[in-house]
């Protein structure tokens, strides 16, 4: 009985140890644990989806490095290239085709053979089918040198079928739109980074005295980032004097106008100014002014006015082309496309809107450019 007794309590006795020392062994090992947590690979945790996620978790151990990257940086197996375009970060480097162009290919032979000749310039124009001769007489003033685009308002692509160089165009078709939503949604600077210079043209100029490869020539020699040809003098449809031809010259930058309507020489109507019917881009330029079109002003009222911001500076930069110049016929034939309403005819409310599509644009500038300034703590300079 003694013996039984004795037993006992030396097992008890063993066991009590034995839970003291796990005891102390597991508080040792968490302590070792604890000190050691910072120097962990996060990016090896397991973290339920009802916790805050890891990218989210990486963030506010350390803001000054992309979650995503960290994340990718610790598993050497996969891609993560931050200097990749957006989206295309998983993507090795090598097989990233970050620009593209608008050169018509064949479906057949070999990639590297189907081009004959490499357009190196640009010109789009906004059409329906009643101005087919006019643009046909347009398009014949281009050399072999461009690629030619024409967005219909009309939805009439098959009558062009009937010139020869339209089998060779590139057609978008789109009814009852401008050329300003279609250069928008068709013209993305990568798209059209091929090109030297682009031309995003209306349907209704006169060109007899115009010829494209002299044009560009007067363009680069006088170092024009934007321009136009000037308008003939006599035409209806001229604005603004700043666009007027002038016959004693090749090129012209600035103007007088009326008095008061330029308080800055250097400003427009009288310098860094042309206008939207005719205008050329360069392709360092056309990258800046295609993220100034408004996706909703489809009219492009205003922009003329605020295109001299993508160049610097504007009034040596901008100008008219006087040596190539054009006719501006001034046919309403997009206005036509609108509708009538409260009496209206269909021209009006397409004015009417042009008009009211102006006035957002300089307050969304504005707005923007006031917004930024407060943002800095600077001020602007004109």
């Amino acid at each position: 009985m003694g013996h039984i007794g004795r037993s006992t309590f030396v097992k008890k006795a063993n066991e009590t140890t034995r839970l003291l020392l796990t005891t102390f062994i597991g508080v040792f090992f968490g302590f070792v644990i604890g000190v050691s947590f910072p120097v962990l690979s996060i990016s090896k945790l397991s973290l339920s989806s009802d916790y805050l996620p890891l990218s989210e978790f990486i963030q506010v151990m350390d803001p000054s490095i992309p979650a995503q990257a960290k994340v990718q940086t610790n598993d050497k197996s996969k891609i993560w290239v931050p200097s990749n375009p957006r989206g295309a970060e998983r993507l090795p480097p090598g097989i990233v085709v970050p620009e593209s162009d608008l050169y018509p290919r064949r479906l057949y032979g070999k990639p590297s053979e189907d081009l004959t000749v490499i357009p190196k310039y640009l010109v789009t124009f906004t059409v329906g089918h009643k101005q087919m001769h006019n643009i046909d007489a347009a398009i014949k003033k281009f050399s072999g040198n461009f690629t030619v685009v024409l967005f219909h308002y009309d939805n009439r692509t098959s009558d062009w079928d009937a010139y020869e160089w339209s089998k060779k165009a590139i057609h978008i078709s789109v009814q009852k739109q401008t050329k300003w939503w279609f250069a928008k949604r068709f013209l993305h600077p990568d798209i059209v980074a091929a090109y030297e210079y682009i031309f995003i043209w209306d349907e209704d100029l006169g060109v007899e005295h115009f010829e494209s490869e002299e044009y560009i020539k007067l363009v680069k020699k006088h170092g024009l980032e934007i321009s136009q040809p000037g308008l003939e003098p006599d035409a209806k449809a001229l604005t603004w004097q700043m666009t007027k031809r002038r016959g004693d010259r090749e090129v012209h930058k600035e103007t007088e106008e009326k008095p008061g309507w330029c308080p800055d020489p250097h400003l427009p109507p009288c310098a860094g100014f042309v206008e939207i019917m005719a205008p050329v881009f360069s392709r360092e330029a056309w990258r800046c002014v295609w993220y100034m079109i408004q996706s909703d002003l489809v009219h492009g009222w205003g922009l003329d006015f605020a295109v001299r911001k993508c160049i610097e500076p504007a009034h040596e930069k901008i100008g008219v082309v006087d040596a190539q110049w054009i006719v501006h016929q001034g046919i309403p034939s997009l206005g036509g496309q609108g509708e009538s309403n409260d009496g209206k005819q269909p021209w009006q409310g397409v004015r009417q809107r042009c008009r009211s599509e102006w006035k957002m644009f300089q307050d969304r500038l504005a707005n923007a450019e006031k917004e930024y300034y407060q943002l800095t703590g600077t001020s602007s300079s004109t």
